[in-house]
């Protein structure tokens, strides 16, 4: 298919009111393009620093559980009769750290 567009030169034969209007309309659309353009980065941006928030905050909690978890183990192989009491509370802690996860995913939308 062949396209009926050719390049605009100053020199092809237009009157001077018709080459000014279309240069007017040429940078007219190259400034909406920039500026469209400056949107959609900008969107990319935030987009990016909320999957940066969400991802640190998940990565602590992860680190954080995984303390929570190997101290209930020790604690539970010195006073095997508190095992159940140090799940309870390694648990609530647990989910606790979860809800913070979750409300950071819901407070960067």
């Amino acid at each position: 298919m062949a396209s009926n567009l050719s390049l605009f030169s100053p020199g092809s034969g237009l009157a001077r009111p018709a080459h000014r209007r279309m240069q007017r309309e040429l940078d007219r659309l190259d400034k909406n393009g920039q500026l469209e353009i400056a949107r959609i980065n900008q969107a990319a941006d935030i987009q990016a620093e909320r999957v940066a928030a969400v991802g640190y905050v998940g990565k602590v909690a992860l680190r954080e559980v995984a303390m929570l978890s190997q101290t209930e183990q020790q604690l539970a192989s010195l006073v095997p009769m508190a095992t159940g009491r140090l799940q309870g509370i390694a648990d609530l802690a647990a989910l606790a750290l979860a809800d913070v996860v979750a409300e950071t995913t819901r407070r960067v939308k």
